[in-house]
């Protein structure tokens, strides 16, 4: 039998598995209730919030597990993790934001009850007054 066929794998302590295996679980469970959120929530402007807060949070605690499971399987600071969950936490918000600008803009378009433009200036029905 060939080095390459056999794997070592590392014996870890138990409470350190025991510590990755809680955030593991619970970004894993935090990521099935944003799933639900989404499913259950009523309305477009509900349902974004659900995964992209929540999956958000599930991504840094499953990143917390594998940093510290690999760091000590391997004797040195892993941080290959640390970087799926920066672009996960940069992305996510703008994406969010991007698509409910876009469903306001459409809802708006449609004549829909949703909350007035903050980047357009009032119109009072001609009652401004004008700088002469």
């Amino acid at each position: 039998m060939t080095d390459a066929a056999t794997t070592v794998t590392a014996v870890l302590p138990l409470w350190l598995e025991i510590i990755v295996a809680v955030l593991v679980l619970a970004g894993a469970a935090l990521a099935l209730l944003g799933s639900i959120g989404l499913l259950r929530l009523p309305t477009f402007f509900e349902r974004v919030h659900a995964p992209s807060i929540i999956a958000t949070l599930g991504c840094w605690l499953i990143m917390h597990g594998t940093v510290l499971y690999f760091s000590v399987a391997d004797s040195s600071l892993a941080l290959h993790a640390l970087l799926i969950a920066v672009f996960v936490a940069i992305t996510v918000p703008i994406m969010s934001i991007f698509l409910m600008r876009a469903a306001l803009f459409r809802a708006r378009q449609a004549g829909r009850d949703v909350p007035p433009s903050l980047s357009q200036p009032k119109v009072d029905g001609g009652t401004e007054a004008k700088d002469s």
